[in-house]
């Protein structure tokens, strides 16, 4: 005897919508883990890269509007180069990027934080060479003053900059690096009130 129709179509329209994937939504990127192996890009590497958390007194963290895009805050970060270190290379990107490189380094992530492009930058950002970036961040104590800041140099990469609160920081990074972010807060989030109380001994 056959199976009852309308149970069968039931059971069928049931095993598609299993299978079925969300269609138009953004996939996840998940910083430190590498995305799905059908992303377009999979196969190319990360590039290399420093950022700098740089902190003043009252431990508060420099941010920077890329120049050009209204609203596109970030820290200061760049590649490495040849066989450079990667605080070497944070020190230099901190006087590239900012002009000055009065500060030290406080801290550093133990792991390399990861962030894919999105699918429309793959084959066009970095010379379609990488699919992203792998980052070592450091986090530093600002020794100058606010007058040594220069970003209107030859190669300029900021056009405003201003002391922001650290732990909020994610809220308002480009969703694609907002993972990288979060992650960074979550590392160096003892940071702030650590430089607070050593100027208040000082």
């Amino acid at each position: 005897m056959s199976k009852d129709p309308v149970k069968k179509a039931k059971a069928d329209k049931k095993k598609k919508s299993k299978k079925r994937k969300p269609e138009g939504l953004p996939l996840p990127v998940d910083a430190g883990q590498s995305s799905d192996s059908d992303m377009p890009g999979s196969d190319l590497p990360y590039r290399p890269c420093v950022g700098i958390a740089l902190f003043n007194e009252k431990g508060e963290v420099w941010i920077g509007n890329r120049i050009g895009f209204e609203g596109a805050w970030q820290l200061p970060q760049g590649g490495i180069d040849g066989d450079e270190t990667p605080k070497d290379a944070a020190l230099r990107e901190l006087m590239e990027e900012i002009g000055t490189d009065k500060a030290e380094i406080i801290a550093e992530t133990p792991e390399w934080l990861t962030y894919d492009l999105p699918a429309h930058l793959i084959g066009k950002a970095f010379g379609g060479k990488y699919r992203g970036q792998k980052q070592k961040w450091f986090a530093m104590r600002y020794l100058g003053q606010d007058e040594d800041f220069v970003i209107h140099g030859d190669h300029p990469e900021f056009d405003a900059w201003r002391w922001n609160d650290f732990l909020s920081l994610p809220d308002m990074i480009v969703p694609f690096k907002r993972p990288v972010y979060q992650q960074l807060v979550e590392i160096f989030k003892t940071v702030p009130d650590q430089i607070k109380q050593s100027e208040d001994q000082a």
